[in-house]
Order: structure tokens, then C-alpha cells, then sequence
């Protein structure tokens, strides 16, 4: 079969080839078994190397193997890439790839009038169409008219080229995704070395799958190179990034950049991290990464449960290590009765929830925002943490050791709300110099002269913290009440009132660490204040830059912490006529900032599992700006 007779493209208008854009979205959707996570992986391998500024989000199904050709077995993967600052994965997609009938069907929505769309006609079978819910063949009429559409049989093209490698139909299929990404590749001036040299690594083993799936990568790409190609269709370049600080930079995903800030965060304190946790999504990357570390610092134990995994920690941090232990929202509520063990026995510990959609299983590989309340109020009694989100995958380093740092500094717990966005998304990270971060002090108590177990050493009322063995330091420590003065049991119900106040206080200290809340972009004061938290930074941001740009007067406030609040953002939040709380749940923070600082704020919500875009954003905002 020639390779012209695998083609047909609809264009509607003539356009120039190889035309300079400054960004791209981009998406790969595919049955769960058409290796579109891969297919995105290598996408940004590519374009990283060639210098862009990125982000990506991997959005795929919560069954291991769902039935094939099934709307909900669509896995996808999206990438923004561009020579101008990246905040978002993007909002409409200027290229999607499906791979079949279901991934159409999921994905076509998000295609934006006259985007490129590549199909694999060799799916699109009677059978195939009608299992994703189609009556009719969609690659037939006018439904797809507004677009510029490829129709491709890239299952036998992909069979084609493996002529002669000894592969069965079944295996050869298999490689139909790279088919794809080569063809892609073409379209966005991709480099393919680094995906070769990837496959030769993945296959070092293997020479013939290596070479095969090579083969395949290439074909694709010369497919769209060749003479054969349709001349008039439009190919893109998009330049490097000129706006990124010069250094060493890697592909940066928000679990990755958690363990290495854990890692580095426990070395500054010179201590030796006790990693606990057990295994469910979107948290478990976080333990595979720590886990993969070949470090003396750094112990990890996959625990029975999660009441088990935050013990663990627990029993780490009063032994004279760092404990740490992670999981997502169902876990945390396992782990709720050991973190108020945490707090009344004031040991450092950190915490890590990567937040999904709930409640209960809920949607376990989609994002959202709504274990806010969980965190500050999700225990018995009067138990304050500290609650810290991380605005990006790259930040995710920064917080760690800030949550480590509070954690060791104050003798509490803390909690980092991650969320499934961040946690699988990733960007270029600008690789620090560990060398020139503050080391963490840390202080064993080692005197006997005046000690009990609860001593206010400091202003920051923490308690000193004791190494178990540590001659003429016994003391008995536990969840039951202690003595303000002794550290003994106590069951005074003055004495009660006078420690919970002072773990409170305590954990309202940090206020003086974290510092004043600023305006992230835009006026110090005006008409509108539009506050986030955690992954909402990146549609906020470039919405309210795009509204600045405009002439509007509106201005972007974006917390990093949430518990305690920042001492000065009810005075900073009063400078604007009105306040908008944006968040991926339904009005958590909303409800803590009218409660905390009195302002009549106004919400905008989305609890669908997928993150924000830039265009609701700003309209949220155009609708409050206009009253």
C-alpha cells in the first residue's frame, strides 16, 4: 500500500508553510492501551530539549484496563509549549491527535475552530463508532467542517513500516503511537534524537524492538516530509523560550519535585527522613520517587495501612528522625486520629495530601481542591496545623522544605495540600544549588537543668524535642493530656484550657515566619481582588494579565498559606471593592476568608475534575467587574 493512499486532508484555507506561533497546545487521546501517556512523555522530551517553556497535564481513567474503544477508558495527555512564559496546559487545543471513535468523541470539545485534527481512520470501524456512541461514522458529513482535519489510516501505515522486522499484527499495532508522534513531530518542527535515543535505552536489550519502534517514529515523520504530503497544509515553529533564567534546567513533575524537596529539606536538617506511606492515587508517585533514591538519609515503608504509615512517621519524628508520611483525601481520613496524636503530643511531622476528586473513591485520577476543610478542621478537638499548598509542580520543592523547616522549628505538624494537577503535571525546573539553601537548625534538647517535656523554650512556644535514651530526659509522652508545668497526665480542666490555647498560639507563631501576604499581580489596591490558591495560580494569572492588558483594574492575590493565614490579608483584601475566590471545589476558602476576615467575597467554582481555563477565568472576573 503507497503512502499516498493512507492520506486524505481537508484544509480550509490555504496557508503558508512552517508558520512562526509562540505557543501550542497540543493533546494525544487514545484507548488506555494506545500509550498516549508515552506518546505525551516523549512530546515534551522533544520540546524541552529544543529550549520551550512548557506545562503538561496527563489526564487518564481510574481503571486499570477499562473496555477497549469506551468514552471512559480515553486516556489523554496535553501540552502547552511555547517561546513566551507557559503558566497553564492550555486552554482550547490548537492540535488533537485521536487515535479512536471514543477518543473523538471526549476530546473534540476542547479542538478550537480551524485546529488540526489527526485521526486514525483504521479505528473508526462500524463496530468501533457505534461502542463510542456514535449512530454514524463522524469522519463522514460536515460535523467536522470548522477544523482542519487529517485523516490518516495509521494502523496499516504502521503496519507497513514494520514490513520485514518480524513482528505479529498484534505487536505491530502496539507502535502505532509512535507512528503519530513522528508525523507530530513533523508539524511542530520536533527534534526525534531524543526520543531514539530514548528507545534505545528503553530496548538496550532488544535491538529489534528498538529498531522497530524507530522505524515506525521515522516513517511517520517522513510521511509528512515527504513530496506526497498535501503542500498547502500548514506546518508550525515555535521558538525557543527567551524569557527563562539562564541554568541547568529538567522536566520537572509536582511529585517528583516533593521528593527531591523532602530529600534536600531533611539534609539541610542533617537528619535522616522516615518516609511512610501506602499506596493510592495520585499520592503513590511521591513514594516510588523517594523510594528510587538511593540515599542514606532517606527511609521509605510501604505500610499495611495508612493508620499504620502515619504512626510509623510518628514513632520516626520521637525517635530523632523526620517523619513523613503522604496519601490522598480518603487516606488522610484514616490518618485523621494519628495526626491529632501529632499535634498533642507536639512532634514535628509532615504530611503530604495530593488531592483528588471525591468524595469517598469519587474520581481518583481527576483533580480538585476540596480537602481545604479537611485540613484545618478534619480532627477532633481544637488541633491546629499548619496548612502550606504549592502553587505548581516546581514550587512543590520550595514548600517542602518550608513545611520541614516550620515543622522542626515550631515541633507541629504540617500539611502540604498538593492536588492531582500539580502532582502528575509538569515544567522546566530551573535545578537549585542545595549548597546555597539555609541548612534547617536543629535543636535536641541535652540539659537536665529545669527540663520537662514541655517547656516554652522560645517566643515560638515550641517544645524541646528529645532523643529517647537520652540520660536524665525520661518522660512519658502520648495523646492524654499533660501538665503545663510537669509534663505530666493532667486531667485539670484549667490546665486543659491553657495547653490548647498554647498549641494554638503556637501554630498562629508562624504567621511571623511566613511573613505579609503581597499582591502577586496587579495594584495594591482597586476595584477587584481576585484570590486563589494552589493550582488555580497558573489560569488565574495569565487571566488577570490578560485583563491588566486590557486596561481593567484588577489585581491577583494567590496563597501559599492557608493555615495559619497571613497576619495582614484582611487589610490587604479590604483595599479592593470586591474580592473573588477562585477554587476547584465549592467555596472552602471562600468560606474561611468571609469567617476570618469579614469581607463579603465573592465565588467561582468547578468541581468537574479538570482544571481551570484561562477564558472562564476572565470571565468570572468581567462578570463581578461589571458591579
Amino acid at each position: 500500500m503507497s503512502r499516498s493512499s493512507l492520506i486524505s486532508v481537508e484544509c480550509n484555507e490555504n496557508a503558508q508553510q512552517r508558520k512562526q506561533v509562540s505557543s501550542a497546545v497540543v493533546r494525544f487521546a487514545g484507548d488506555s492501551g494506545d500509550g498516549m501517556q508515552l506518546t505525551g512523555g516523549q512530546f515534551t522530551l522533544s520540546t524541552a530539549t529544543q529550549q520551550n517553556n512548557l506545562l503538561t497535564f496527563p489526564d487518564f481513567p481510574a481503571e486499570i484496563r477499562a473496555p477497549i474503544g469506551t468514552t471512559f477508558g480515553v486516556s489523554s495527555f496535553q501540552i502547552n509549549f511555547g517561546s513566551r512564559e507557559i503558566r497553564t496546559a492550555g486552554d482550547r487545543l490548537d492540535c488533537l491527535v485521536a487515535m479512536n471513535p471514543a477518543a473523538l468523541k471526549v476530546e473534540i470539545g476542547k479542538l478550537k475552530p480551524g485546529g488540526v485534527l489527526i485521526v486514525d481512520t483504521g479505528a473508526f470501524s462500524e463496530r468501533n463508532y457505534k461502542r463510542a456512541g456514535y449512530k454514524n461514522n463522524p469522519l463522514e458529513g460536515d460535523s467536522l467542517n470548522q477544523f482542519t482535519v487529517i485523516n490518516l489510516d495509521i494502523s496499516a501505515a504502521t503496519i507497513a513500516a514494520l514490513k520485514g522486522h518480524n513482528l505479529s499484527k498484534k505487536e505491530s499495532l502496539r507502535c502505532k503511537n509512535l507512528w503519530a508522534l513522528g508525523l507530530t513531530y513533523y508539524l511542530y518542527g520536533r527534534d526525534r534524537d531524543p526520543t531514539v535515543k530514548w528507545l534505545r535505552q528503553k530496548f538496550s536489550g532488544r535491538n529489534d524492538l528498538a529498531a522497530a519502534n524507530i522505524a515506525v517514529l521515522h516513517a511517520g515523520y517522513k510521511v509528512a516530509d515527504s513530496s506526497e504530503f498535501p503542500t498547502q497544509f500548514t506546518t508550525f515553529q515555535v521558538g525557543p523560550a527567551d524569557e527563562m533564567a539562564a541554568g541547568v534546567y529538567r522536566a520537572v513533575t509536582g511529585s517528583d519535585a516533593l521528593a527531591w524537596g523532602l530529600s534536600a529539606g531533611s539534609h539541610l536538617a542533617d537528619l535522616k527522613m522516615i518516609f511512610a506511606s501506602y499506596p493510592i492515587t495520585p499520592a503513590s508517585p511521591l513514594l516510588h520517587s523517594l523510594a528510587s533514591m538511593e540515599v542514606d538519609d532517606i527511609v521509605t515503608f510501604q505500610a499495611e495501612d495508612e493508620i499504620a504509615a502515619i504512626c510509623a512517621a510518628i514513632g520516626a519524628s520521637y525517635a530523632g528522625s523526620l517523619g513523613v508520611t503522604s496519601s490522598s483525601g480518603p487516606g488522610i481520613s484514616l490518618k485523621t486520629e494519628g495526626l491529632g496524636l501529632a499535634v498533642s503530643a507536639e512532634l514535628p511531622l509532615i504530611v503530604v495530601n495530593s488531592q483528588r476528586s471525591g468524595p469517598s473513591t469519587g474520581m481518583p485520577t481527576k483533580t480538585e481542591q476540596s480537602d481545604l476543610f479537611q485540613a484545618l478542621f478534619g480532627r477532633s478537638s481544637d488541633s491546629p496545623v499548619v496548612v502550606l499548598a504549592p502553587f505548581s509542580p516546581g514550587d512543590c520543592f520550595t514548600i517542602a522544605i518550608e513545611a520541614i523547616r516550620i515543622a522542626i522549628s515550631y515541633m507541629t505538624p504540617v500539611i502540604i495540600l498538593t492536588d492531582t494537577f500539580i502532582a502528575n503535571a509538569s515544567e522546566p525546573w530551573l535545578i537549585p544549588d542545595v549548597n546555597k539553601l539555609d541548612p534547617i537548625e536543629v535543636k535536641f534538647c541535652s540539659t537536665t537543668e529545669g527540663f520537662h517535656p514541655y517547656r516554652r523554650g522560645t517566643e515560638r512556644l515550641d517544645r524541646p524535642w528529645v532523643k529517647p535514651g537520652t540520660p536524665g530526659l525520661e518522660h512519658r509522652i502520648g495523646g492524654l493530656e499533660r501538665d503545663y508545668d510537669s509534663g505530666k497526665i493532667s486531667y485539670e480542666p484549667d490546665n486543659h484550657h491553657k495547653m490548647t490555647v498554647t498549641r494554638y498560639n503556637k501554630v498562629k507563631c508562624v504567621r511571623d515566619y511566613i511573613g505579609p501576604q503581597t499582591v502577586t499581580r496587579g495594584p495594591q489596591s482597586g476595584k477587584v481582588a481576585v484570590v486563589g490558591w494552589g493550582s488555580t495560580y497558573g489560569p488565574i494569572s495569565r487571566a488577570v494579565d490578560n485583563l491588566l492588558q486590557r486596561g481593567m483594574d484588577v489585581s491577583h492575590i494567590h496563597l501559599r498559606n492557608l493555615w495559619p493565614l497571613p497576619k495582614n490579608l484582611k487589610q490587604l483584601l479590604a483595599n479592593y471593592e470586591t474580592v473573588l475566590v477562585i477554587e476547584a471545589n465549592l467555596g472552602q476558602l471562600l468560606f474561611l476568608i468571609k469567617g476570618y476576615c469579614l469581607i463579603d467575597a465573592k465565588g467561582f467554582n468547578k468541581v468537574s475534575g479538570q482544571p481551570f481555563m484561562i477564558s472562564e477565568v476572565e470571565e468570572a472576573i468581567i462578570d463581578v467587574y461589571r458591579f
